[in-house]
């Protein structure tokens, strides 16, 4: 124990200690200077705006910018915004990041997605309007013919012409529905008043 004692204090130890000291530190140094001209430490680019930009102006002030982008699809139209122009971004504009960091952008489709038209013929007035608002179409108008069944769903029509059920229209899209008011026809009256 003695001997490891005053190996400890003997001159070759101390200067192999204070040589290993040395090399840790200067490799700790290098590490951290290759890293940071690796990582460019302190160095970010502003994220810009991309907002109502077509699909061709984003790509160009990305590249601008040194960033990156992927376009995440889109299924939600937004008439606020122009067809086919950067609806969404993430990160935000104005946030600061790495050079070369990709930037998420949302397109705003051509128009709303098409839905179904429910099969509403000979349903009630109420329940037609509830079953057309849960696909995501509107009832503009309600026009009355004469028929038995009031308020029962005879026709459907969208922008003048008649529709049926299982078309295609664009989500939100306003449509007519022509409904009984209660009386017989003339014809049918007519037949009946003869028997």
């Amino acid at each position: 124990m003695r001997n490891f004692l005053n190996f400890l204090r003997s001159k070759t130890f101390l200067i192999q200690l204070g040589l290993a000291l040395a090399a840790t530190i200067l490799l700790v140094w290098f590490a951290l200077q290759w890293l940071k001209s690796s990582t460019r430490h302190g160095e970010f680019v502003e994220v810009p705006e991309l907002a109502r930009l077509s699909v061709p102006e984003m790509r160009e002030v990305i590249e601008e910018a040194g960033l990156r982008y992927e376009v995440v699809d889109s299924a939600n139209y937004d008439p606020e915004y122009p067809r086919f122009s950067i609806k969404d971004q993430d990160p935000p504009a104005g946030s600061r990041v790495k050079e070369n960091r990709k930037i998420y952008v949302t397109v705003n489709p051509s128009g709303y997605k098409k839905v179904t038209v429910p099969d509403i013929i000979q349903v009630t007035q109420r329940n037609a309007e509830s079953m057309l608002r849960a696909v995501g179409l509107e009832v503009d108008k309600v026009s009355y013919i004469d028929e038995l069944g009031k308020d029962m769903v005879y026709r459907i029509r969208h922008q003048g012409k008649y529709v049926n059920p299982g078309d295609k229209l664009p989500k939100t899209s306003r449509i007519e529905l022509i409904c009984g008011n209660g009386t017989i026809p003339d014809q049918a009256r007519v037949k009946a008043e003869s028997n």
